[in-house]
This record gives structure tokens, C-alpha cells and sequence, in this order.
């Protein structure tokens, strides 16, 4: 866990035996759930860096993790094909979900909790009820893995990205086709809502980060320059952003990955593989599963400026 304003290391969580595949932090900032390949699912007290809770019940590698809006549960996706909802004051398993015929690569709860959503390597994006376990809707048309999925802020619509190098909206309820979105020309990564549900962003294995029109399906912005990217050496690098001089206050959203100025203005988007690096809502921590995480400002602001602009209220 690192300082994001100083960028010194406040806490190393040790524990795991394999690679962590994915971290978030809770609604409150005060715990961490980390997913990795060795089959396990912990929590952590990010204050103090303690092992919380250590989550058994997987047969695979964890590629998703998520906590539920009101922190009290954890949802976890693995290579196992199942989708598993935890107490996370106990850490009781409070239900296995067994549907997907491959792995489960990514999760999420819808805003309201009412509701998981997940897209697997079987093609195919599962909306669930989270009390029950019961399968509410399968939405089926993707002709490759799913790698994203992501509930809309108003838990009305499903977005999905896939390896078949579409973006997919789908009405929650129906499971109806909203919207096919074509344009990449690589694997679909990650996608992730506006805060007012307007437009979808998704970052793809072509590099680029595309903007749509939820409403009518254009493509609003297509700009291979303010790319969010891995390199080799698997630094996750935000490249050539591009700020006006009067923003000093960013507002970051976890549920949607979306980060917007003080006026309400959409700067940029975090897809969901790099929440691996994602804020605190207590705006001054980054987490990582990563050897480093770091942010390139290089075209913008140095300095004690970087640290002014980058102040977030979450």
C-alpha cells in the first residue's frame, strides 16, 4: 500500500504464495481483499497491514476480486469456473456459484448490492442474485472470453468487454442487446460507466481507449495518445494526460473507474485491470499487487504541483 501524495510504501501485505491477480479497497478505505493464484481470497486491515481474514474455498486462481457497496461482503471470480459471495466480517462462505463452464475473469457488484455480475471465458456474462445465488439473467452474443464486466451507476445496464473486440450494453433486466459496440481491434480488457451513465469507456489490447455514447452507440473518442497501458516490465504507466491549468481537485469513483474534476468534468478512466492500483476513498493510499505502480505526468505538472492537482475527494 503506498502514499499516493509522497508515493512512500505504507504497508507490504505478505501472505500470499502465488501471484495476487487483483486488489480493491473497501467502500471505507479501511480494508483490502486481494485474489491470487494460490487459491486464496484475504482481507486485510489496511491501516495496520494485518491479515484480517483468509478466505478458502477455491480449486483455481482468483482473477477477480470486489467488495459488495456497504463493505459486508466480498465477491471473487476463479479459473475454478465459480463465482463465490463472502462474509466479510466472518469470512463464512455465504454462497458458491456454479454456472460458467470456464474461467470466471471478471466480477462485480451492481451499485445498489442487489446484484453480481460476471463474464467468463465460456462467452457468456451472468447477472446474480446476491441474496439468493439464483441466476437472474445470461446474456449471451460475445464470441470470445469476457474479460470486463461492469454494472451502469443506476444498476440498470450490464457492460461487458470480450476478446471477440466488441463492447456489449445490456439491459440488466431483460438481458436484452442495448448496444453492440465495434471499433477496437484487439482484446477488450476492461470497460467501466460514466458517473451519469451517459458513456461507456473501454481500454483494449489494440491500446487504445475509446469514449461511446451509451444512448445512440458513437463513438465519441478514439485517442491512441492518452492511452492507460502496461509496460514490460509491468509498471502500469499513464501516459501524455492532459490537464487544464485551473483543475486542483479530482474526484475518483471505484465503482465506475471514472475520475472527474471538482466541476464534474470527465478527465480519464481506470479500467478495471488497473485497480490493482486503485485510491482509497480516504483519497491518500495506493494499493498494488505490482512491483511498482506509477503515474507519468511527464507532459503535464511536476513538482508540488503534481501533488496539488492530484489531491483526490472521493
Amino acid at each position: 500500500i503506498w502514499d499516493a501524495l509522497t508515493g512512500d510504501l505504507v504497508k507490504e501485505l505478505q501472505g500470499h504464495t502465488g501471484s495476487v491477480c487483483s486488489v480493491a479497497f473497501s467502500p471505507d478505505g479501511k480494508q483490502v481483499v486481494s485474489g491470487s493464484d494460490d487459491q486464496t481470497v484475504r482481507i486485510w486491515n489496511a491501516l495496520t497491514g494485518d491479515l484480517v481474514k483468509e478466505l478458502q474455498g477455491h480449486t483455481g486462481s482468483i482473477w477477480s476480486v470486489a467488495f459488495s457497496p456497504d463493505g459486508k461482503q466480498v465477491v471473487s471470480g476463479s479459473s475454478d469456473q465459480t463465482v463465490q459471495i463472502w462474509d466479510a466480517l466472518t469470512g463464512d462462505l455465504v454462497k458458491e456459484i456454479q454456472k460458467h463452464t470456464g474461467s470466471v475473469c471478471s466480477v462485480a457488484f451492481s451499485p445498489d448490492g442487489k446484484q453480481v455480475v460476471s463474464g467468463s471465458d465460456d462467452q457468456t456474462v451472468q447477472i446474480w442474485d446476491a441474496l439468493t445465488g439464483d441466476l437472474v439473467k445470461e446474456l449471451q452474443g460475445h464470441t470470445g472470453s469476457v474479460c470486463s464486466v461492469a454494472f451502469s451507476p443506476d444498476s440498470k445496464q450490464v457492460v461487458s468487454g470480450s476478446d471477440d473486440q466488441t463492447v456489449k450494453i445490456c439491459d440488466a433486466l431483460t438481458g436484452d442487446l442495448v448496444k453492440e459496440l465495434q471499433g477496437h481491434t484487439g482484446s477488450v480488457f476492461s470497460v467501466a460507466f460514466s458517473p451519469d451513465g451517459k458513456q461507456v469507456m473501454s481500454g483494449s489490447h489494440d491500446q487504445i481507449v475509446c469514449i461511446w455514447n451509451v444512448v445512440t452507440g458513437d463513438l465519441l473518442k478514439k485517442d491512441p495518445e492518452q492511452t492507460l497501458s502496461s509496460s514490460t516490465d509491468r509498471a502500469l504507466v499513464l501516459k501524455n494526460l492532459e490537464m487544464a491549468a485551473d483543475i486542483n481537485l479530482w474526484s475518483f469513483n471505484q465503482h465506475t473507474g471514472w475520475v472527474s474534476s471538482k466541476s464534474g468534468h470527465l478527465l480519464l478512466w481506470l479500467p478495471h485491470y488497473m485497480h490493482s492500483a486503485i485510491f482509497t476513498p480516504s483519497t491518500k493510499l495506493i494499493i498494488s499487487s505490482h512491483p511498482t505502480t506509477y503515474i507519468s505526468f511527464h507532459n503535464t505538472c511536476i513538482g508540488k504541483r503534481w501533488a496539488r492537482i492530484f489531491t483526490l475527494n472521493v
